[in-house]
């Protein structure tokens, strides 16, 4: 079975080529960012879930901080009236 290029699932090539990198050298470093908790090709799909792959990307460059700010006060609804 032939795995198609976009999708939430996309082939190996195809996220070596998302990423920038050489896809005859992406295996090797899929390896290696597999043992720093980068997510693996799901078995029953056959790819690397693409949202998850963005998330740890995030997390590794320290996006995926969500700061909460402080309200500003109580909603006033009448105000709408």
């Amino acid at each position: 079975m032939a795995r198609v290029r976009g999708g939430l699932f996309p082939c190996e090539a195809e996220i070596a080529r998302r990423l920038s990198q050489d896809p005859k050298t992406w295996a090797a470093k899929a390896i290696v960012l597999e043992r720093d908790g980068m997510p693996r090709v799901d078995p029953v799909m056959g790819g690397r879930y693409w949202p998850a792959m963005l998330a740890w990307w995030n997390r590794r460059y320290g996006l995926s901080i969500v700061e909460v700010f402080q309200p500003d006060g109580g909603e006033d609804l009448d105000a709408l009236k």
